[in-house]
């Protein structure tokens, strides 16, 4: 008798680890999904890094200093990455998403919405990272019909004008956050929606000095 119930203790003691490493491993499981499918967000910390360096770029090229254009492509297409930065009160005043190049991807998915690749040379339908100059205000064949042209300020997106490469609004593009979707990529430009354009247009015109636009992704 004793010896049956040995032998049932140590099958029930069995079957109650197997229970908790089951557990254990469908808990581990759920979190690692709860991380994977967290949206994430604009780092404050990072944002207020590169404002004070681009003050400090605005004040040594007498360009505006009262609020700059920032673009973060670290970030997933589908949440706001695109914001302009109040220098005087040293906080974001509007936030929209912005759309990136699609490269060889196919024109308006969004298939690179978590890792854009970036490219200055013609016909790589990809955006260039590094500092602008917005330019000319003019009419566009896109979103609300305006566009700015981007003087590319380094080496690294110098051949934007050569590339066609402009600011502009874009029909396909929302007004809201679409995580986990990405925005719609076209071949190059910068975009926003066509609500998002209407606000900052008479806000970039009043800029009595030239006005940075900042594209990054570290």
């Amino acid at each position: 008798m004793k010896f049956f119930q040995l032998i049932f203790l140590v099958i029930m003691l069995s079957s109650c680890k197997n229970e908790t490493k089951n557990f254990s491993g469908n808990a581990l499981s759920e979190n690692r999904k709860i991380v994977e499918n967290q949206k994430p967000e604009l780092d404050l910390i990072k944002t207020k890094k590169k404002a004070e360096e681009a003050l400090a770029f605005c004040k040594s090229k007498k360009m505006n200093t009262d609020f700059c254009i920032l673009i973060d492509m670290s970030l997933h297409s589908g949440v706001n990455r695109f914001i302009i930065w109040n220098f005087k009160e040293k906080k974001i005043t509007h936030q929209y998403l912005a759309g990136h190049g699609c490269g060889r991807n196919s024109w308006s998915s969004d298939d690179s919405k978590d890792n854009p690749e970036f490219s200055n040379e013609d016909g790589s339908h990809l955006s260039a990272l590094g500092k602008y100059q917005l330019g000319e205000r003019g009419r566009s064949d896109w979103g609300i019909n305006v566009k700015y042209l981007m003087h590319g300020l380094e080496n690294s997106n110098n051949n934007a004008l050569k590339r066609f490469i402009v600011f502009h609004s874009w029909e396909l593009m929302s007004d809201e956050e679409v995580y986990p979707n990405g925005s719609p990529e076209g071949w190059g430009c910068p975009t926003i929606s066509n609500n998002a354009m209407k606000e900052l247009d008479p806000i970039i015109q009043s800029s009595e000095k030239p006005l940075l636009m900042w594209i990054y992704n570290e």
